[in-house]
């Protein structure tokens, strides 16, 4: 017994798993059970821990119902995601015991209706998601039992008409979206919220609203109303409908012609109001209407360049957050054209039609200079970024406070010398998304207060030497999707505030020893996605210990040799890396690692090998990374079968292993030596048979474990397997799908007829009683008293054979004495024979003593 307490108290890896579900092991409470195929609840939730689970979605699945008390055994959950499935209806009682839940989602189901008193049950929920969806009307008692819900979205149905009463259980109700349905009136829908005392946001975008009344008002507390989208020509009986208290107002993207329209609606109070793709005039609109100029987004009207200053004056003098004229068909902004506006810190005049900008700082004017910090001139067809300086000689003077300028989605070609000469102070440039082929090196001249720079998503083949050097405070360089072939020598000297630089997605064949010269700041380096073939100690020794990622993804490296031979490690001076990723090695992966190659990552917390086809792995390729935390070797399978001893033993921190997909066919124990802190162990889609059973004691602190498409065999060696996989606090991922020798579920490999056949056998019922019916023991049993017998007979024989014998008759003397008696009388009872030897003691001691007991002697 003391024995047994023993082994029942020392601790141990003993996993466990769920049908249909996933549990990440850094959310506990989150239970993923998303594209299972799943056809009922009770497959899904009926191994799941109740106290548990607080999240779960089941998305992505062909559930048809929800039975009454589908989770009730969840009491604790709080989320439910229930999206993409082909629910048709809820039955009364669905959500029965789900008294904590906060959050439903039910989008992409084919719910056509809501079965009145659906919902009981969910009087803590607060967000409830019915988006694409069949519902064509709401009816009465829909929502019952929700007193505490706070949004709702039944956005993209079909949704033609609401009962009255049927958001009436809905007192707490403040978001509710209705967009992308087939709502004829805004009548109709005031009536079903014109009780809802804390309703703030009404989306009604997407619908056939044709007009806006008549109708009861909308609720006094409604902030914004979105009414765009619609099919809008007027606003007759609107009067009545808008709250006092309404904020935002959209009606963009109707049929809305005539400013007068909009006369009798109070918009005096309204703090915006969106108008865009209806064809208005903004002055006269605001001639019409009370509504204030700065309360009018002109984005999407069109305005003519004779009509801006009459805007800008309209807007008064006190300076704005910012001044937008996006999307209005600007071509043209000659010198002065925006002078007459307030002084704004934003200006946008994105997506536009202007070809050429001068100077900023002639085209907001005096007063507009000093408190200008964003520019946005995105989707325009320039071709040149401002200039202070243009061909007719019209200046502006500097742009002291702009901090951002957006140029994004043009046509820029090129940069010329002092393009930005007028913003001294910009903290953000952005180039990129553009057609930039050529950068003068002093096109960023003058730029000195720089902190973020975006070139990406240009054709730039080519960078010029101190293109960048005035840029002394820039922090984050993107040059990310460009063309370039090489860096030359210093090209980026006089950055000491670097700490990202963005090369990924170029043609880079070769980082010379003096390109990344000057980055001694440098933290993030990503050089993803080039065609560099080699690597070089003296690329990074400019960056010092500075350096903590380095991305090296999707190039062409490779070696030939184990061995790096008299080349020092390409690292050894980036002591202070915490994450390197050298997956995905172009066109076939890295093939081989060598020796020494990680010499130097002491510090290294994060490693990516993946999708690189490894054929030969050193037992000591690792040993160098000490504090590794996270490394995945996953699609790598290049066809080296097994993993070398010892690979990992210097790997004391490691928290998660990818093997994935590595052709990987056995794992012995001593692979995983020293990984008494591994965490998360994945090795599906390898050809592994089974597991050596010392693994069990050598990973103390093992919680996730992943043995998907493995073909596990059912045989002897694997006995210990099913019991160790059933109980306790390790997880396998779908522990009751895997088959013997098929992997997941269904099995592989096999056609439909062998399915139907033959029912695949599972791996956890594998009955191990027949591993421990032990046929030698029985034979042993069987033949050793045999072999025993024979070794003595001859030794009995040759020892006692006369007493044998003589035993022997007494036996058959005794025998026929008990069980056949004599019944004939005798004259004498003792026939006594002697030899003369002995005639005197028989006559003088043994015939007087046998006589005298009354025995006849003869």
């Amino acid at each position: 017994l003391l024995l047994l307490l023993l082994l029942l108290w020392v601790p141990g890896v003993c996993p466990y798993g769920f049908r249909n579900c996933i549990q990440p092991p850094q959310h506990r409470g989150l239970f993923r059970c998303v594209q299972r195929f799943l056809t009922s609840v009770a497959t899904a939730v009926g191994d799941l821990p109740p106290a548990t689970v607080t999240s779960l979605n089941l998305s992505h699945n062909l559930l048809p119902r929800l039975p009454p008390g589908s989770f009730s055994r969840l009491t604790q959950l709080r989320t439910l995601d229930l999206t993409h499935n082909l629910l048709p209806t809820l039955t009364r009682g669905a959500f029965e015991g789900l008294g904590a839940l906060a959050t439903l989602l039910l989008a992409h189901n084919r719910l056509a209706t809501l079965t009145p008193g659906a919902f009981v049950g969910l009087g803590a929920l607060a967000t409830l998601d019915l988006t694409h969806n069949r519902l064509a009307t709401l009816p009465e008692g829909a929502f019952e039992g929700l007193g505490n819900l706070s949004g709702l979205v039944v956005a993209h149905n079909p949704l033609a008409t609401l009962a009255p009463a049927a958001f009436l259980p809905l007192t707490n109700l403040s978001w509710l979206s209705l967009r992308g349905g087939r709502l004829p009136a805004l009548g109709p829908v005031a009536t079903a919220v014109g009780h809802l005392p804390r309703l703030r946001f009404l989306d009604l975008c997407g619908n056939r609203l044709s007009a806006l009344g008549p109708g009861p008002p909308l609720p006094p507390s409604l902030l914004t109303l979105l009414l765009c989208n619609n099919s809008l020509g007027g606003l007759e009986g609107a009067g009545p409908g808008l709250p006092p208290a309404l904020r935002l107002l959209d009606l963009s993207y109707n049929n809305i012609s005539e400013p007068t329209a909009f006369a009798p609606l109070p918009l005096g109070n309204l703090s915006r109001l969106l108008v865009a793709g209806n064809p208005l005039d903004p002055l006269r609109l605001l001639g019409a209407t009370d509504l204030r100029p700065r309360s009018l987004d002109v984005s999407g009207l069109g305005l003519e360049l004779a009509q801006l200053g009459h805007y800008c004056r309209l807007l008064g003098v006190t300076p704005l957050r910012s001044l937008r004229l996006p999307h209005t068909g600007l071509g043209h902004l000659p010198r002065g054209s925006l002078a007459t506006c307030p002084p704004a810190a934003s200006l946008d005049l994105s997506g536009n039609r202007l070809r050429r900008l001068g100077c900023l700082g002639g085209l907001v004017g005096p007063g507009g200079r000093g408190s200008l910090r964003e520019v946005s001139l995105e989707r325009n067809r320039l071709r040149w970024p401002p200039l202070c300086r243009d061909p007719r000689g019209a200046g502006g003077g500097p742009l002291l406070g702009v901090l951002s300028l957006s140029l994004r989605f043009n046509r820029i070609g090129g940069l010329g010398p002092g393009a930005f000469s007028e913003t001294p102070h910009l903290r953000l440039l952005r180039l990129d998304l553009n057609g930039l082929a050529r950068l003068d090196p002093r096109g960023l001249g003058g730029l000195g207060g720089l902190r973020d720079l975006r070139l990406d998503n240009n054709l730039l083949t080519l960078l010029p030497p101190g293109a960048f050097s005035p840029l002394r405070r820039l922090r984050a360089l993107n040059l990310r999707n460009n063309r370039l072939l090489s860096l030359p020598p210093g090209v980026f000297a006089g950055l000491p505030s670097l700490r990202t630089l963005d090369l990924g997605g170029n043609a880079l064949r070769h980082l010379g020893g003096a390109a990344l010269r000057g980055l001694r700041g440098l933290r993030r380096l990503y050089l993803d996605r080039n065609r560099l073939r080699e690597l070089s100690a003296e690329t990074f020794l400019p960056l010092g210990g500075s350096l903590r990622v380095l991305d090296l993804g999707g190039n062409a490296l490779r070696y030939r040799s184990q061995r790096l031979g008299r080349r020092p490690p390409p690292f050894q001076a980036l002591g202070g890396l915490w994450l390197l990723k050298l997956e995905g090695q172009r066109p076939f992966g890295l093939h081989i690692l060598p020796r020494r190659l990680f010499q130097g990552l002491g510090s290294l917390r994060s490693l990516s090998l993946a999708r690189n086809g490894l054929l030969a792995l050193a037992a000591d390729a690792l040993d160098d990374l000490g504090h590794l935390e996270f490394l995945t070797l996953a699609d790598s399978g290049g066809g080296a079968g097994d993993l070398p001893a010892g690979v990992f033993k210097n790997l004391t921190r490691l928290r998660a292993l990818d093997l994935e997909n590595m052709g990987l066919r056995s794992l012995g124990a001593q692979v995983f030596g020293n990984l008494s802190r591994l965490e998360r162990l994945l090795l599906a889609r390898n050809q592994l048979r089974g597991l050596d059973r010392r693994v069990e004691g050598g990973l103390p602190a093992l919680r996730y474990l992943d043995l998907r498409k493995c073909p596990l065999s059912c045989d002897c060696d694997n006995a210990w397997l099913p019991a160790w996989l059933e109980n306790g606090p390790v997880q396998v991922v779908y522990l009751y799908n895997y088959t013997c020798g098929g992997g997941q579920g269904g099995g592989e490999g096999g056609d439909a007829d062998d399915a139907v056949r033959a029912p695949p056998a599972y791996f956890h019922a594998f009955d191990t009683r027949v591993c421990f019916l032990d046929l030698g023991f029985y034979l042993f049993s069987a033949t050793a008293p045999l072999v025993t017998l024979s070794l003595a007979l001859p030794l009995l024989y040759h020892r006692g054979y006369w007493r044998l014998r003589y035993h022997l008759y007494l036996l058959r003397a005794w025998a026929n004495g008990r069980w056949r008696p004599e019944r004939r009388r005798f004259l004498y009872d003792t026939f006594v024979s002697y030899s003369s030897a002995d005639e005197r003691w028989v006559l003088r001691e043994l015939v007087p003593h046998l006589e005298g007991a009354s025995l006849r002697l003869c």
